[in-house]
């Protein structure tokens, strides 16, 4: 049993969004071109920035205005301290960040010219943020009203979590990086959050060739509601309490870089729906949020803040 480096919120604590997820040390260095097998290439100085799906989920919410909190696992090393300074920097509640098991999570990047990357990622202590861990945060996880879960940590964790929400909670699924889910985690989604890989991935052969199509598809598989992420083109949102899907635009913009856009994206969508907004209306509000966050390089540095959003 690892202690907690913060003390856990008091019970009367109450979050507008909860992530359960990654917290990983993003490790990039630029090359001229990637080594083959066997093969020595010199690269730029190495840069470290914080990441991994969950971290920028938190961060992003908090920095738009959010009562955010993370439950995650670091390690107690030099790398599991920039990520945990990082969120309190954002205005995140740390208190359920766990500390030791294994070192932290690691993504080795390397970039070429072109902007292409390679990634290896090392998942270290979010492996062994387990269902145990889950059951241990229960106050945190009582005093959300959105819980935010993605696939880079163990897929027991994330059914457990499911099966942790009191009535009343919202649970927020980014399938990401795809994973089969079970019966049980999808009936939980609301919404399930995919971009058209993850869509095809979880459709399998029965994918069909339009976002409409997709959405349909998803639905039937359990997900109280379904947001598909299109780019450029802003989202589709579909609710099963609702009258079929509705396409959100994005407004245009110039891209600049798109790494952490996603996660910016769900982010946002979580907090408006615990704020009360229907997911269309949440969903307008995020792909702005989306948006903006491509204006810039980078991840967790892109996040743009509520005024930033207001001024697109």
């Amino acid at each position: 049993m690892y202690e907690h480096e913060d003390p856990a919120p008091a019970a009367p604590s109450r979050y507008d969004l909860l992530v359960v997820g990654s917290a990983n040390a993003d490790l990039v260095v630029g090359v001229d071109r990637r080594p083959g097998p066997g093969e020595t290439v010199l690269g730029s100085d190495l840069v470290v920035h914080p990441g991994g799906k969950g971290a920028n989920q938190a961060v992003a919410a908090a920095r738009l205005g959010a009562r955010t909190a993370l439950l995650a696992r670091v390690g107690d090393d030099a790398h599991g301290r920039l990520l945990r300074d990082s969120q309190r920097e954002a205005g995140v509640d740390t208190g359920g960040v766990l500390v030791g098991g294994a070192p932290t999570g690691v993504a080795l990047i390397t970039v070429d010219p072109s902007g292409d990357n390679s990634i290896v990622v090392s998942p270290g202590a979010n492996a062994r943020l387990t269902p145990e861990d889950i059951q241990g945060a229960g106050a945190l996880i009582a005093a959300a009203r959105v819980v935010s879960v993605q696939l880079e940590i163990p897929l027991d964790t994330v059914a457990a979590t499911a099966r942790s929400l009191r009535p009343g909670t919202r649970l927020v699924l980014n399938p990401s990086p795809p994973a089969p889910l079970p019966d049980e985690v999808l009936a939980a989604c609301d919404p399930l959050v995919v971009n058209e890989h993850e869509a095809r991935f979880i459709l399998g052969v029965s994918a069909g060739g339009t976002p409409e199509a997709w959405a349909q598809g998803l639905t039937a598989l359990g997900p109280r509601s379904v947001v598909i992420t299109l780019g450029a083109e802003g989202a589709l949102v579909a609710d099963t309490r609702g009258d079929g899907a509705v396409h959100v635009p994005s407004p245009r913009v110039d891209a600049v870089d798109t790494t952490g856009a996603g996660d910016a994206f769900t982010a946002a969508l979580a907090w408006r729906l615990g704020l009360g907004e229907a997911l269309a209306e949440a969903a307008a509000f995020a792909v702005r949020v989306g948006a903006a966050a491509v204006t810039k390089e980078g991840a967790q540095a892109s996040f743009p803040t509520a005024e930033e959003v207001a001024a697109l």
